[in-house]
């Protein structure tokens, strides 16, 4: 079993790298009392099929100082255990502008020790542990994504990167638009099959509608067209942490010609290796989620 142990500067990033590690499958624990990391790392080695590779996030608010810590990792080490600990800091204007923001108070902040002071003093104590770390990282001018892409190379998790999940969901304008969509398209530029007696009471499920709807070039245009952009985006998305995605294909009454849409969307994004699922919000004629 390996045991990375997240720790560095208040303020740093410990949890969203933690949040990274764990959509990479890393199974993490927030917020550790250094005491305690002995008796969990036994319970985690007895599971050690089913964990693998667990990380537990421990910082200033769990010890003293640092060489509580240090001694604690000494004890793991000898017990055989595979350690590796992560050392998360930045500089002292992102740390200050990130508290803030956030209105949190520093674990070493009082009344009579500023900010700035309790940054410096968490520096000072924390320096013997980043001089032991086997991996560090200054998340200073880091966003999310670029923080989970320097963790990704850091512990070379890509095979296991979850991919990004699309949602496809067909609807009614006359219904009112899905509120969870991130992208929504609108198809009723396109023939209405409505307006064909024979097809009036199928739906985009049925051949006949399908068939219809993709027979003139403007919604084979027009998938291509989306297809395209999701190709782009897809990745960009996945860059930046977003692992679900819903899009949102309207028509007047959602039965047409957005399930035609939709349908033929689903079925290309599966073909792909996308993980993809479908609904057909109003494919009733009514508001009702299936």
């Amino acid at each position: 079993m390996e045991l990375i142990i997240i720790t560095g500067l208040s303020g740093a990033g410990k949890s969203r790298a933690a949040a990274a590690l764990e959509d990479m499958g890393v199974y993490c624990v927030d917020n550790m009392p250094v005491q305690l990391l002995p008796q969990l790392a036994d319970v985690f080695r007895n599971m050690e099929s089913q964990y693998p590779r667990v990380a537990l996030v421990t910082d200033i608010r769990a010890w003293g100082d640092a060489s509580e810590l240090l001694y604690v990792l000494e004890e793991l080490r000898s017990q055989g255990l595979q350690i590796r600990v992560l050392y998360l800091h930045a500089d002292m204007h992102t740390l200050v502008k990130r508290y803030k923001e956030t209105r949190r108070r520093h674990p070493l902040e009082s009344n009579t020790v500023s900010l700035e002071a309790a940054i410096r003093r968490e520096m000072q104590i924390l320096e013997p542990i980043r001089g032991l770390a086997e991996d560090v990282i200054n998340t200073s001018n880091t966003t999310l994504g670029g923080l989970k892409e320097k963790i990704e190379g850091v512990f070379g998790c890509d095979a296991g990167k979850r991919s990004i999940a699309v949602n496809v969901i067909s609807f009614g304008f006359k219904y009112g638009a899905p509120l969870e969509a991130d992208l929504v398209f609108d198809v009723r530029f396109l023939p209405n099959p409505y307006y064909i007696e024979e097809l009036r009471h199928q739906t985009g499920l049925d051949d006949a509608v399908y068939e219809y709807v993709f027979r003139e070039g403007k919604a084979v245009t027009f998938l291509e067209k989306l297809i395209d952009m999701l190709l782009f985006l897809l990745p960009e998305y996945e860059k930046e942490g977003k692992y679900s995605l819903t899009i949102a294909i309207g028509c007047t009454g959602g039965q047409h010609r957005s399930v035609s849409i939709a349908r033929a969307l689903h079925e290309y994004l599966k073909q792909k290796g996308v993980t993809t699922r479908i609904e057909h919000r109003n494919i009733d004629g009514d508001t009702k989620v299936r």
